[in-house]
Order: structure tokens, then C-alpha cells, then sequence
């Protein structure tokens, strides 16, 4: 078997381990119980509509959207029925597990998407973070930092949903990307 070119290889892992993050993502998305679906992880200072399950979850899928696009956030605007975060006071409605999951998929693909045809020229495109003294680094790197804002949030849901009660078995790591398509 040929060796494969070190892009490839790098361009693989990176994958690998995003679609992981995504899938544990989706995994504490999946088992958790309507009875669970408001209630908050924590107290946000930002105020008591921060903090509920969904609302993280949301937090998670635009910010995922927004490290994928690679624009500014006055730029960014998330697919209906989703509102931009800086825009949105957050209804007593919470979007629906249904509605997160149709947009993680979608993320997962562009994920996906974004690695398989990361150009050279991409991979250099300066991001500034939109929060004061905000650093700014390249495309690529932006993408490490969200596929570790992935990982932190889908770790503290399955925290979460664990010390409620639900099953090991359905927050189990994952060790890489399932269904993998070649990059």
C-alpha cells in the first residue's frame, strides 16, 4: 500500500477527531430526556435564560456554524428558524430537539465540506475573535478552537445528563468520526 501524501494524513485526522467531537455532541443531544431538555447545567451571568441543555447545545451548533464559515459575527446568520445569538433574546420557547438535530447534521457535513477542500490560501485567512482584546488567528487554527468548543460542551452534557441518570452506554467516547468518508 502506497503512503499516503502528509495533507491527506492530516487532513484525515482532523476529521477524524472533529466528527468525533460532533458525534458526542449528537450522542448527548439524542439521549436526552424531554424531562431534562430545560433545565440548566449552571447559572449564566449573562442571565437565567443562558444555561438550560438546549440553549447550550444551540450555543454549540452556532458557534460550530460560525468557526465553519470563517466571517465576522455581524456577517454570520445561522439557517431558519435559528436567530443570530447577538440578535437573539432568547424566547420561553427553546428550539426543539428535532430542530438542533436537523442543524447538527447539517454542521456535520460542512464540517466535513470545509476539511476535504481546506485550501492553502484558506488555511492562512485571518479570524478576529468579536470579544474584547479578541486575538486573531488563521482559518485552520479557528477550526482546532471549535472543534474543541464542540468537545468541552459535549462533555459537560453528557456530564450532565449522566449525573441524571442516563446510561453510560449512550455517552460513551467516541474514538473517531463514525460513518468516515474519505477525505
Amino acid at each position: 500500500m502506497a503512503e499516503q501524501p502528509m495533507e491527506t494524513t492530516l487532513r484525515t485526522a482532523l476529521w477524524r477527531q472533529f466528527g468525533a467531537a460532533i458525534d458526542m455532541l449528537e450522542n448527548a443531544l439524542v439521549a436526552c430526556p424531554d424531562v431534562l431538555w430545560q433545565e440548566h447545567l449552571w447559572t449564566d451571568p449573562e442571565g437565567p435564560e443562558y444555561g438550560a441543555f438546549w440553549e447550550i447545545t444551540y450555543h454549540t451548533l452556532s458557534s460550530l456554524d460560525l468557526h465553519l464559515t470563517g466571517c465576522s459575527m455581524e456577517e454570520f446568520t445561522p439557517p431558519a428558524p435559528f436567530n443570530k445569538r447577538s440578535d437573539d433574546v432568547i424566547s420561553q420557547q427553546p428550539y426543539t430537539k428535532d430542530e438542533l438535530h436537523t442543524y447538527l447534521v447539517m454542521l456535520r457535513k460542512k464540517c466535513q465540506i470545509t476539511i476535504a477542500e481546506l485550501s492553502d490560501e484558506k488555511k492562512r485567512q485571518p479570524f478576529t475573535f468579536p470579544w474584547p482584546g479578541g486575538a486573531t488567528i488563521n482559518f485552520l487554527e479557528l477550526q482546532l478552537c471549535g472543534m474543541r468548543h464542540v468537545q468541552e460542551h459535549a462533555a459537560q452534557l453528557s456530564l450532565f445528563l449522566g449525573q441524571h441518570g442516563i446510561p453510560d452506554k449512550a455517552l460513551d467516547w467516541v474514538p473517531q468520526a463514525r460513518d468516515e468518508a474519505s477525505l
